[in-house]
């Protein structure tokens, strides 16, 4: 099961546009997304051949899951170059807007 896929808590002054997690970039199979007014702190999920995990947009550690390495390391590597996009995606995701498309690694 994906972390995705875990039942999330209501939070009754929250919209919840379904469940959808708007993608933000997809690269070498792996697709990036965020959560609308997902749980602090900041972070994205990354998803590649089944496995997720949740990436701190501040630290770039990996909060939960896991993926294989060479997944990972091309999801930090994106995640270091766009992370002024990423703060960027979550403002307008936490407060229920559409966040921007953010360039593939290439």
């Amino acid at each position: 099961m994906l972390l995705s896929d875990k039942k999330r808590s209501f939070r009754p002054d929250t919209i919840y546009y379904s469940s959808a997690m708007p993608e933000l970039s997809r690269f070498y199979g792996i697709i990036i997304r965020m959560f609308y007014g997902d749980h602090a702190p900041p972070h994205f999920h990354a998803v590649y051949q089944g496995e997720e995990i949740q990436i701190n947009i501040n630290t770039q550690e990996v909060m939960e899951g896991d993926m294989s390495r060479r997944a990972r390391a091309l999801v930090l590597e994106w995640a270091v170059l766009h992370r002024a996009e990423l703060r960027q995606a979550w403002e307008a995701a936490s407060h229920n807007q559409e966040p921007s498309k953010i360039p593939p690694l290439e």
